[in-house]
């Protein structure tokens, strides 16, 4: 069976924008980073409303709600597929540093 998270991509569409495949790595792995970081929040938020303050085991119980959520964050696709798929639809902006400093 293939792995779904593995896709071929070809490489003159990936340099198309940038001219350089090192340069489009870079840019979709910081906007992986931000997808990442603000799933992560989104999770973490939703998940403190089932936190506890008491540390009693017996009053620790699972819940349904909590487990569905949790579930649904790890079938997401990954942040770096999400970049990727955000980069190629040109829904990513970006600058190359020499431009600022002109």
């Amino acid at each position: 069976m293939a792995n779904p998270s593995i896709t071929t991509r070809d490489t003159a569409e990936l340099v198309k924008d940038t001219d350089n495949i090192y340069q489009t790595v870079v840019v979709a792995s910081k906007r992986a980073r931000q997808i990442s970081s603000t799933v992560k929040e989104e999770l973490s938020n939703k998940l403190a409303e089932f936190a506890s303050t008491v540390d009693n085991l017996e009053e620790i119980f699972e819940n349904r709600e909590q487990i569905e959520i949790s579930k649904f964050y790890e079938r997401m696709p990954k942040p770096t597929i999400m970049a990727m798929e955000e980069f190629l639809e040109g829904k990513v902006y970006y600058r190359k540093r020499e431009e600022e400093d002109k």
